[in-house]
């Protein structure tokens, strides 16, 4: 009798029985990874000599590695799929069995698989657990589903190359990702979803709407086109307008500084392989650098405060700065406009003494409140507490702390804490942005910092005339403003607001004979404030509305003979398209009034409740 079957006739079969009731997320985390093993035992069948390595559940999917006789290619996958939809249309029930360790090697090593045998040696545990489902059997730690029936709803996404446990020295296997979901309906939104991704990922449509471009040579950062300058302009002077309003004052510093400011802040001990150093012309060969572009405002702006006399009667004062910062970011992490070498962000400092704390601290967040609601944004708050390296006297930390728990609290705000995630010289609050995507993105951050003032030796005159340390708020809303753009635009798949869109109206002419006109109506337009540009008669109309609607422009006014002579437009628009004949005049005010309250005149698929993740009720399914 063959060891293998010694001892699976030895073992005891125990048929998997997950909790009742699940969480969603936990639910699908299940049938992903039962839906793997579906997929191994569907790729068994048709390569019996297959090494399977390891086959996990991940974000909104899974994969398998595995050694095989040969390369698979896309056109695999549909004999794959069918063979798995055989497997799952038989329900079959998933059990299973503990045996220890020597004995599961003995199984493996007769079924001549080398990397389970691997993973068995790398188990310190006495025992090892085995799930299967049919005659299917396979070293697992779980959990799995309950039956294979609830499985069904997956489609084979991609094939990629993968190193045996990450390392370039070991075999390349093939690795097979799919996904699966608890309903077909599901699983179709999240294969539209992956379609608009595609499209709408903002590299893609910096290109489409001509807004910026990307060469090799610039190390990753962007060229900002025309159209692209007007959407940053247009986003910075809504920033200024409500910062004015908020009470701050902006300023302009320097970009490159010698080592003894960032010596004073820490950054030169704490950030120094982020920063891009530069040497003087005059210095000796070999001499280490003494100059270093800015990575952030901090300490300059301590430089600002520091450059007059202040009294208690100033604070709270609050200092904005948009200035380009520059960071040695590791190539294998820039990503378009959301990770870049060369940012600016909506920066500010905001110097207080102790009692001023939490006023301000609910002043930016109503401002974040403000902000993030033009766009329609969805966010949440993390604190993060004091990290491993950090600077400065632990009772600051513990001061600075609870006085950031204490505004959160009066807001009632409910906030997660991401321990030791603080910066080196402060906690601070971190903002979250929920896009249309389902994703999320920290953009907004406010740090409460005890120490900068006292290295850099800030003082303010206090109501009983003696000298005292202010504490400063450091705080960005939008963070990167490159970032937040590219979030704007891939959240808005690319059809701005008509207030922030960079060509608000275009006028189009029918025939040539309307060119004349349609030029004077742009201008008209211009006049009075809208962006608008004129496309001439010299291609025919539905082909110049097409070329309209893939650039995304809010408004496109449609000129002919009629039009022309009564001083009407046929209006469509990109959201609602055709609306029929209005009067200029209602045209021009209708997009006055939505540059004025900033309208969010758009709609865009959101996919927000497909990545949902409340707890379980006990009306959802158990598995």
């Amino acid at each position: 009798m063959p060891v293998a079957d010694e001892i699976l006739a030895s073992l005891t079969w125990e048929p998997n029985q997950p909790p009742p009731a699940l969480p969603r997320q936990e639910r699908l985390r299940r049938i992903r990874h039962s839906a793997s093993h579906i997929m191994a035992q569907a790729v068994r069948e048709l390569f019996p000599t297959v090494q399977l390595a390891i086959g996990p559940p991940i974000d909104n999917g899974f994969y398998y590695d595995m050694e095989l006789p040969r390369s698979l290619t896309d056109a695999d996958l549909p004999e794959i799929e069918k063979r798995m939809r055989k497997i799952a249309a038989r329900d079959p029930q998933f059990f299973r069995a503990h045996l220890d360790r020597p004995r599961a090697a003995a199984l493996f090593e007769e079924w001549n698989q080398a990397y389970k045998l691997e993973l068995i040696a790398g188990i310190h545990d006495a025992e090892v657990s085995l799930y299967k489902q049919d005659r299917f059997i396979d070293l697992c730690a779980g959990p799995h589903v309950a039956r294979g029936g609830v499985c069904g709803h997956f489609k084979l996404l991609s094939l990629a190359g993968a190193y045996w446990r990450g390392d370039e020295h070991n075999a390349m296997l093939q690795r097979i990702y799919g996904t699966a979901w608890e309903t077909e309906e599901e699983l179709a939104e999240y294969l539209q979803f992956l379609e608009d991704s595609k499209a709408r990922d903002h590299r893609r449509l910096g290109t489409q709407l001509d807004l910026f471009s990307f060469h090799p040579w610039s190390a990753g950062c962007a060229f900002w086109h025309p159209r692209g300058v007007i959407l940053r302009d247009t986003l910075i002077e809504m920033s200024r307008q409500l910062h004015r309003d908020a009470g701050y004052v902006e300023i302009l510093n320097p970009v490159i500084y010698r080592k003894e400011m960032f010596e004073t802040s820490g950054h030169w001990d704490h950030f120094r392989e982020n920063m891009f150093l530069i040497q003087d012309e005059d210095a000796k060969p070999g001499a280490q650098p003494e100059m270093a572009l800015k990575p952030m405002n901090c300490p300059d702006t301590m430089l600002y405060f520091k450059s007059r006399q202040h009294s208690y009667r100033d604070l709270p004062l609050r200092i904005a700065e948009r200035q380009l910062l520059h960071r040695n970011e590791a190539v294998g992490t820039l990503h378009g406009l959301m990770r870049a070498r060369v940012f600016s962000q909506d920066d500010a400092h905001i110097f207080v003494h102790e009692d001023q704390i939490q006023e301000e601290i609910v002043r930016i967040l109503e401002l974040l409140k403000t902000i993030y609601a033009i766009f329609g944004l969805r966010y949440t708050v993390t604190l993060s507490t004091k990290p491993d390296k950090a600077m400065g006297e632990p009772e600051l930390w513990e001061k600075a702390e609870a006085a950031l728990r204490q505004a959160l609290d009066a807001q009632g705000l409910a906030f997660a804490v991401d321990a030791g995630g603080g910066a080196f010289y402060g906690p601070k609050i971190d903002v979250m942005v929920h896009d249309s995507m389902g994703r999320q993105w920290q953009c907004g951050t406010f740090q409460l910092d005890f120490n900068l003032p006292r290295r850099f030796e800030l003082e303010f005159t206090g109501a009983d005339n003696e000298p005292h340390t202010p504490i400063a708020i450091h705080r960005a809303l939008f963070g990167s403003l490159e970032r937040f753009l590219g979030i704007v635009l891939e959240h808005f798949a690319g059809a701005m607001p008509t207030w922030l869109a960079p060509v608000q109206a275009i006028v189009l002419p029918i025939a040539e004979a309307q060119n004349e006109s349609a030029r004077e109506l742009a201008a008209q337009l211009r006049a009075a404030g809208i962006r608008a540009e004129a496309a001439a008669a010299e291609s025919k109309i539905g082909y110049r509305i097409r070329d309209a609607e893939m650039h995304k422009i809010p408004y496109m006014l449609v000129l002919g003979k009629r039009e022309a002579a009564d001083g009407t437009v046929s209006v469509r628009t990109y959201q609602e398209k055709d609306r029929g004949s209005l009067s200029r005049a209602a045209v021009i005010d209708e997009i006055q009034r939505k540059s004025r309250e900033r309208t969010l005149d758009v709609t865009v698929k959101d996919y927000t409740q497909l990545f949902r993740t409340e707890a379980a009720t006990v009306s959802e399914p158990a598995y």
